[in-house]
């Protein structure tokens, strides 16, 4: 498999520190070969990139690249808990979306995560996903997403 820190320099992209968790849980749990990543939101440098609903105060376009933050900063939770090089696939996405009234664009929005998993990991990033519409999201952010990964065994 390709180096996925070489993948994420070709994409001009690198780890963030791992968000501080906004309640009572951690950011990613091991349990035998499967790493479980808590919900990250868009956060970058201590805050929220957004807030609001998509379809309202923030754009599908612009909920996609924060979809792609949540991503980041999940990929930065399971290197702190195992090391990117010791993932074997990503299993599952799940996307959750602050949806204004009407707002039905929720996969696109998701495929932000989706396609960065991909780019980094290749056809080990191709995952099974939800994206599903909420009334709101923690803080107010527009956007989270939580992973499921298949990592080596110890």
């Amino acid at each position: 498999m390709t180096d996925p820190f070489a993948k994420l320099a070709e994409l001009g992209l690198e780890l963030p520190p791992v968000v501080p968790p906004v309640a009572a849980y951690v950011p990613a749990v091991r349990s035998g070969n499967t790493v479980y990543v808590s919900g990250q939101l868009p956060m970058a440098d201590g805050a929220l990139l957004a807030t609001g609903k998509v379809g309202a105060e923030v754009s599908a376009d612009d909920a996609k690249q924060l979809a792609a933050r949540c991503a980041l900063n999940a990929l930065a939770a399971v290197n702190a808990l195992v090391g990117l090089a010791n993932v074997v696939k990503i299993v599952k996405v799940g996307g959750f979306v602050a949806s204004a009234e009407g707002f039905t664009g929720q996969p696109g929005v998701i495929n932000g995560a989706s396609e960065l998993f991909g780019a980094v990991f290749g056809e080990a990033g191709r995952h099974a996903r939800s994206a599903v519409g909420v009334a709101e999201l923690p803080l107010g952010a527009p956007v989270e997403v939580d992973v499921i990964v298949e990592v080596a065994a110890d």
